[in-house]
């Protein structure tokens, strides 16, 4: 969607605060499973390769609605399409909560996946439209640490919630929760108009050009190339910690605290990149560091009294690799066809991304399978990080993406 001058009378904090808040809550939706995962294995009787399937449904939609959400702003809005998305949350999360079988389960993770991809496909571009212009960066910045303030909150709550309550009585919570910042957003973020037919014409025309571009494509690979390890490691990190003999909480609360390193790397990413730190550097350092840290994380067998290293060693991996999708929310900006659209640019890259997040944690699952435990895991993260290493040599061949500062369109 294109931004339409003239649609805010008046910027404020309090919308861009507001809509960071809905994004983070939209995320909750995403983590809240992580915690849970061995209470509900045990209630209803499933294997860890569905399991894995489980953690990575959430992500079927943002698979293949990327460009459709962004079409379907134009035509109701971003304002309403935001909206919809977090009651989309609330019913699946609702619905979840009296799931008897993993079956309905997985069904309703799937309606909630339709929600979160609606509520953060709208977020960046209503952030920058609501955003007063001297707290712009600071806004985006935010915005980009989203993820990582949804993992810390949702896996730690979670894992305190469950010491106290049943599972379904914490998914009707958090769908009581998601329903919160909806009147927030109805009285303090303006309304942005949808556009008329003719203008949606024009809009459907440029997603198309950009579809056709090979750059937009490899960008969402090298994107991929990272959240294909991320969310198979820390999407399993409480299931792994208690594997290793640590208490739910005590799991809950490390792997939170592993994606709350995430928030803090992708806001010094952005620093980084701000101070003039070239992207392509931030990208290879990015992968580089995770192939390191996972290989320190998985490959040795810690007594009992180091766990605290291998515990550190995962930390790093989630801050390191935070500086991936840091770079590549900026750089995919730059990189739609003349006549394209960055907003379909980035729905394109979000669609591939997901990719990874749907199939991670299925094959860390596989590995664990068949090795016999999560040692394997290292051979999923050197994979990526090296064809993600590879990729981002390809993309920086020629006009660079990492050295432009083409404005987006």
């Amino acid at each position: 969607m294109q931004v339409k001058m003239g649609q805010v009378q008046q910027r404020n904090n309090t919308a861009w605060i507001i809509i960071v808040a809905s994004g983070i809550v939209a995320g909750l939706h995403i983590w809240k499973l992580s915690p849970a995962l061995t209470v509900i294995q045990d209630e209803l009787g499933f294997s860890l390769i569905f399991s894995g399937v489980l953690l990575g449904v959430v992500q079927v939609a943002g698979m293949v609605g990327g460009l459709a959400v962004s079409l379907l702003a134009e035509v109701i809005s971003q304002r309403r399409t935001l909206i919809l998305g977090l009651l989309l949350l609330v019913a699946g999360s609702a619905l979840g909560a009296f799931a008897p079988s993993a079956a309905l389960l997985l069904a309703t993770r799937a309606l909630e996946g339709a929600g979160v991809i609606m509520a953060t496909v709208m977020g960046p571009g209503l952030v920058r439209l609501h955003a007063p212009a001297k707290n712009l960066n600071m806004a985006v910045g935010w915005w980009a640490a989203y993820m990582g303030m949804a993992t810390f909150l949702g896996v730690f709550c979670t894992a305190l919630a469950l010491q106290h309550m049943p599972w379904h009585l914490w998914w009707a919570i958090l769908a009581a929760i998601t329903l919160l910042p909806i009147p927030l957003i109805l009285k303090f973020v303006a309304a942005d108009r949808p556009s008329r037919p003719a203008a949606l014409r024009e809009a459907t025309k440029r997603i198309a050009i950009t579809a056709r571009s090979g750059r937009v494509w490899i960008s969402g690979l090298i994107f991929g190339c990272y959240t294909v390890q991320w969310m198979a490691v820390v999407g399993f990190l409480p299931t792994i910690y208690e594997d290793f003999g640590l208490s739910p909480v005590a799991g809950g609360l490390a792997s939170a605290v592993v994606g709350g390193l995430n928030a803090v790397g992708a806001i010094i990413g952005g620093g980084l990149l701000h101070r003039g730190i070239n992207g392509r550097t931030l990208l290879l350092a990015g992968f580089a560091l995770m192939s390191l840290t996972s290989i320190l994380t998985f490959v040795f067998d810690y007594p009992a009294q180091l766990v605290w290293i291998q515990m550190l060693c995962v930390g790093l991996f989630s801050l390191a690799g935070a500086s991936i999708p840091t770079t590549m929310t900026r750089v995919i900006v730059d990189l739609a066809p003349a006549g394209g659209s960055a907003p379909a640019a980035m729905g394109l890259s979000q669609q591939i991304f997901n990719i990874g997040n749907f199939t991670g944690p299925m094959l860390l699952a596989f590995l664990a399978t068949v090795s016999g435990g999560w040692e394997s895991a290292w051979i999923l993260t050197v994979g990526f990080a090296l064809l993600g290493a590879l990729l981002t040599m390809v993309l920086s061949r020629k006009n660079s993406p990492f050295q432009t500062t083409t404005p987006a369109r």
